[in-house]
């Protein structure tokens, strides 16, 4: 009988969206055939079996870590949410988050050569991949260094925060990071959001204001309007904070005597365009091959 192993049962999860176990059986019925394991599926499961088929995905976790001033955010990125749980994984994450902290590494490439466990990074990477089969990698990572207070909040493994803060209740940090989380700003002010951020948001107003048929001077007023909403929707300070909605956090800053100097936020997958693979294509033109064969 063909060895099932657990990067088959991933390939299978991933094609078909079946739970993991289903997925083990119905290879180990199929005798690790993926084409009959998957029309084995089917059969049990119905179109559920398939609607993941297409799913552009990008999985992984973010993980924190604070010490002695220095604040940690950091990004890695697997193929499936069953090994984003694996604890060799994580384990891998928050190695890889302290190292950050202690050696400072300018980007992900002189990560990679910092030593770890005998070996590099790179190397325990690597080794992970041959461990698990499937593929790994470090994203990015934030680094803050401050003599003002840091705070984080992770929301499970798929959103994380740093903040620096200064103030006297700590309370405060971790309200502005849950926040952040929630809310998602762009930038820590108005006057911080990306220009180009800003000019896509005013060519969506103009093409919106130009529909109205009104005369170019309410047009130029109805462009600059919106384009003024979104920078106060986008920017922390102006957003009203999720604990109060009669406060800003600006406010909210305010009142306890605090100020926040910066944020990060990162979302797992965020802006990866993941290249779509069709397994169902895959397998059929390899059956086909073994045919000719």
């Amino acid at each position: 009988m063909a060895a099932i192993t657990a990067s088959m049962v991933a390939e299978l999860r991933a094609k078909t969206d079946a739970p993991m176990m289903e997925c083990k059986k119905a290879l180990t019925e199929a005798e690790g055939d993926m084409e009959r394991a998957e029309e084995l599926l089917r059969v049990k499961l119905g179109n559920k079996a398939s609607k993941a088929a297409s799913r552009v995905t990008a999985e992984g976790i973010v993980t924190s870590h604070i010490a002695d001033g220095v604040g940690v955010l950091v990004e890695l990125n697997c193929e499936t949410d069953f090994v984003a749980k694996n604890d060799d994984f994580l384990a891998f994450g928050k190695a890889v988050a302290e190292l950050i902290a202690k050696h400072h590494p300018a980007d992900v490439a002189a990560l990679s050569a910092l030593p770890l466990e005998s070996s590099t990074v790179d190397a325990v990477r690597l080794a992970l991949i041959g461990k698990i089969g499937e593929n790994v990698s470090v994203r990015r990572f934030v680094r803050f260094e401050s003599a003002n207070k840091l705070a984080s909040y992770l929301h499970g493994t798929r959103i994380g925060v740093l903040v620096e803060f200064t103030g006297a209740d700590e309370q405060v940090g971790k309200d502005v990071a849950m926040h952040v989380a929630a809310m998602k700003p762009v930038s820590l002010s108005s006057d911080d959001v990306p220009a180009e951020l800003i000019a896509k948001e005013r060519s969506i107003a103009e093409q919106k204001a130009a529909e109205s048929g009104k005369p170019a001077e309410i047009v130029a007023k109805m462009v600059d309007g919106s384009v003024q909403k979104y920078l106060k929707e986008v920017s922390l300070l102006n957003q009203t904070f999720v604990k109060n909605d009669k406060q800003t956090i600006e406010q909210m800053l305010k009142a306890a005597g605090a100020s926040v100097q910066k944020f990060a936020l990162f979302v797992v997958g965020e802006g990866i365009e993941k290249r779509t693979d069709d397994f169902a294509a895959e397998v059929a033109a390899q059956v086909a091959a073994a045919k000719q064969g």
